[in-house]
């Protein structure tokens, strides 16, 4: 036959949609015309497809026109994932291959010039597309990129190391051998995360720190230099429960979009990132051509850790805002648009002025030598939208070396971590998502505080001059901490409680 069809998929975002990718020789002068709105990394693939095919010792028909057509056209195809099944259509079209069986196949591997098969990005995205389609064909994958795809339970995925593996297995009749099915890695041992029991003292900010990962609350952390900020914000990822199939499968996804791709050890893991303040909005949120996730997306399901706040680019932090409220970013281009999923625990530390001694006076010894008029600037960085949409805000005060070093031993993580998993099994019992996550419906429904709770909240929103958004986060900080007690109701002690958690910056 001169016309070879074969099922490949693109990536799009986080979809995968499907490419057939078709192969038509003919007579005329030779050429090797690729067509379909290819980036240049898939049109490099004619040479890639025509060295691996004479050293694997496969037909290439030099004195043939070869036309291949990625459909549909108006999808962008990038990267290299196109050359196993630009390969094996060509083998297929000068006739040396099943071709009933090629529609049982969906294929995906870029070629070196020897014909060995090298991973692709995305893998796991490539799998639960296949899955979610509904499809019952085979995926066919480079090794390290089957193992990723095998996570996904429901779908057969085979492994080849080299094209003429797969050409072994669609050739015709009894002379085809089978390809191996891919399994999922044997998970090595979990990296021990780092223990609250070495936290000393800091006894209001370890409370805050379970408030937060029950109810997956946003989280400020305000104090002078040394005062274990960052030593708090580490130790989050201990506390929080579980990933559950569906969200370790969505991050593994994510990761395998990114450019250091995803460990298949961090399976099962909430992700935890932590970018240095000089990036830029971009590395934050997403973007690029081809637009590829950005910091919050690749924490999605885990903890944004953004220590030194005020020290990132403002355009950085106020792009931070939509994802806060909605859980996702959509990247418009003027070519293309892409959105990916970004539901993470934003936790953020800054010192309280620019020489960050402001308040510690009595603790330090060392004296705040800002202006006012500094003090104000330092902390106006942070504009009120994106503290509005900061669920806890404390003040991390400094401790005396005398204290610190008479401190007993901290709880240890995996009693907090237990506490946690029991009061955010209560919320999802009752409402199906955590409590930063409730919309205004939920709200209502959900957060129903007693009457003296309510006039005491209402009370303390008129004095404070609070919005609405600050009123509601409130409320549902009061809905996690009498989670955490098994109350019914948030009462005046929880609403109390939650009040004193959004306190104003000092100064």
């Amino acid at each position: 036959m001169s016309l070879a069809v074969l099922s490949s998929r693109a990536l799009d975002a986080l979809e995968a949609p499907e490419v057939r990718v078709e192969v038509h020789l003919a007579n005329g002068l030779p050429s090797f015309t690729l067509v379909g709105l290819a980036d240049t990394e898939v049109k490099e693939a004619r040479e890639r497809v025509r060295a691996a095919l004479v050293h694997s010792g496969l037909p290439f028909p030099h004195n043939k026109r070869i036309t291949v057509n990625l459909a549909p056209a108006d999808l962008p195809k990038e990267s290299g994932r196109f050359d196993l099944p630009i390969a094996l259509g060509i083998v297929a079209a000068a006739g040396e291959l099943d071709a009933a069986a090629l529609a049982r196949f969906e294929f995906a591997g870029e070629l070196s010039l020897a014909g060995d098969l090298r991973p692709v990005r995305g893998a796991v995205a490539l799998a639960l597309a296949l899955r979610r389609a509904g499809s019952t064909r085979t995926l066919v994958l480079p090794p390290d990129s089957a193992e990723q795809a095998a996570l996904v339970q429901g779908v057969d995925v085979r492994r080849a190391a080299h094209l003429l593996d797969v050409v072994a297995a669609l050739r015709p009749g009894d002379a085809a051998v089978p390809l191996p099915r891919a399994q999922a890695l044997t998970l090595p041992a979990r990296p021990a995360l780092p223990d609250l029991r070495e936290v000393r003292g800091q006894g209001a900010a370890k409370r805050v720190l379970e408030i937060a990962a029950t109810g997956a609350h946003s989280l400020l952390m305000v104090g002078s230099p040394g005062s274990g900020k960052s030593m708090l914000a580490h130790r989050l990822p201990a506390l929080l429960p579980p990933m559950d199939e569906d969200e370790a499968l969505a991050s593994a996804a994510l990761q395998g979009l990114s450019s250091s791709g995803f460990n298949v050890a961090h399976w099962g893991l909430r992700p935890a990132r932590a970018p240095h303040h000089s990036a830029s909005a971009v590395a934050l949120v997403g973007g690029g051509s081809p637009p590829k996730p950005g910091e919050i997306s690749l924490a999605h399901g885990g903890v944004l850790f953004l220590d030194e706040l005020p020290e990132f680019p403002r355009a950085a932090l106020e792009a931070l805002r939509e994802p806060l409220e909605n859980g996702r970013i959509t990247l418009s281009r003027a070519g293309r648009q892409a959105s990916y999923p970004a539901r993470f625990q934003l936790v953020a530390a800054m010192n309280p002025c620019p020489c960050g001694w402001l308040g510690s006076f009595a603790a330090t010894g060392k004296p705040c030598r800002c202006t006012a008029q500094a003090i104000a600037r330092y902390q106006g960085r942070l504009s009120g939208p994106l503290l509005d949409r900061i669920d806890l805000q404390l003040e991390v005060p400094a401790v005396k070396p005398a204290e610190l070093l008479a401190a007993p031993g901290g709880e240890p993580s995996a009693a907090v971590a237990q506490r946690v998993a029991l009061a955010r099994e209560r919320a999802l019992a009752r409402q199906g998502v955590p409590n930063a996550e409730l919309d205004a419906a939920g709200l209502d429904q959900h957060v129903r505080p007693d009457a003296a709770a309510l006039r005491f909240i209402e009370q303390a929103a008129t004095r404070l001059g609070w919005s609405g958004r600050s009123l509601h986060r409130a409320l549902k900080v009061a809905r996690t901490i009498a989670d955490l007690e098994g109350a019914e109701q948030p009462g005046v002690a929880h609403v109390a409680e939650a009040l004193q958690y959004r306190r104003a910056l000092p100064g």
